[in-house]
């Protein structure tokens, strides 16, 4: 069914675009080759764009239509739609973290009684010489 509908809105698509290029807004898109034909004379250039500017909002209308329910058949399977690269990396398992073999040694806190490393002690003062 999927596949159906999609084929469809390919379809609809290709003369969707056929439909538009037939059209051109100054009257000279491919419309105006069929006047040598006899459509424009058997309906009428006025008529044969009003045909061309309906065959638009149809094929639009329906390239609407046709997304949408594609949407709905889709996301009727009960969960939220995940692509197949989603599937896969929520199939896949990372490997667990492994522990270190040994602790790392810690630190020796800092001793408020020792001197803090990197101080400078202060010079003696000096007399003003007089």
């Amino acid at each position: 069914m999927y596949i159906a509908l999609i084929i469809l809105i390919l379809l609809v698509c290709f003369l969707l675009a056929l439909v538009v290029l037939a059209q051109n807004p100054k009257g000279g898109g491919i419309s105006s080759q069929f006047s040598a034909g006899g459509a424009a004379s058997m309906m009428g250039v006025k008529r044969t764009g009003d045909l061309l500017e309906k065959l638009t909002w149809g094929f639009a209308i329906g390239l609407v239509v046709l997304s949408l329910g594609s949407h709905m058949l889709t996301s009727t399977g009960g969960g939220p739609v995940r692509s197949v690269n989603q599937q896969r990396a929520l199939e896949t398992k990372l490997p667990a973290p492994t522990a270190p073999s040994a602790p790392a040694p810690a630190a020796p806190a800092p001793d408020a009684t020792a001197p803090a490393t990197g101080t400078t002690t202060p010079a003696p003062a000096t007399t003003p010489a007089k």
